[in-house]
């Protein structure tokens, strides 16, 4: 329901919690909100791509503001983790290729919103954002709130494991 933000189901009224968020994902639910603009400028996308995995996509790597998590996966694979530097981008690359697969999925599954490369740019800030938060919203904007959605995107990954811990009947079953 919109006004409550939960989910009418047969055993009563549910919803996906911020502490369900931070439990299932260990995305951290404090500090500096995950904001940013679309920008698909060439001159942003070769600025964060650069800044980010120390190399720039070609021209079938990207189309407008989104960039192909294939791509990203090469930077990551291909990196030689010798430096302190070379470690970061790895490791950017690895946080952005999750970003994109489970944390904000979309159907295409095959990229994601180049909005977040700055956020990755400070090594060290990146633990700061409230992450947990985001995926929280996003969850409840898109799943709860559109009642009469046809299609799950993005948060399908958080409401699957939620469904399996809060109803065990509908987890599947663990082979040995």
């Amino acid at each position: 329901m919109p006004e409550t933000h939960t989910f009418h189901l047969l055993v009563g009224e549910v919803t996906v919690t911020l502490e369900d968020v931070t439990h299932i994902l260990v995305l951290p639910i404090n500090g500096d909100p995950v904001t940013g603009k679309t920008n698909s400028s060439h001159q942003f996308l070769v600025e964060n791509y650069f800044a980010c995995f120390g190399q720039l996509p070609g021209t079938d790597d990207h189309i407008l503001d989104k960039i192909n998590l294939a791509w990203v996966r090469r930077c990551r694979d291909t990196e030689p983790c010798d430096t302190q530097e070379s470690i970061e981008r790895y490791m950017r690359a690895h946080i952005f290729y999750v970003l994109g697969t489970v944390v904000f999925s979309d159907k295409s599954t095959n990229s994601l919103n180049s909005k977040f490369l700055p956020l990755l740019q400070d090594f060290h800030c990146i633990p700061l954002y409230s992450w947990g938060q985001l995926v929280w919203h996003i969850c409840i904007d898109r799943c709860v709130v559109h009642h009469n959605c046809k299609e799950m995107d993005e948060p399908f990954v958080l409401l699957f494991v939620w469904a399996w811990e809060r109803m065990p009947f509908l987890a599947p079953i663990p082979c040995n």
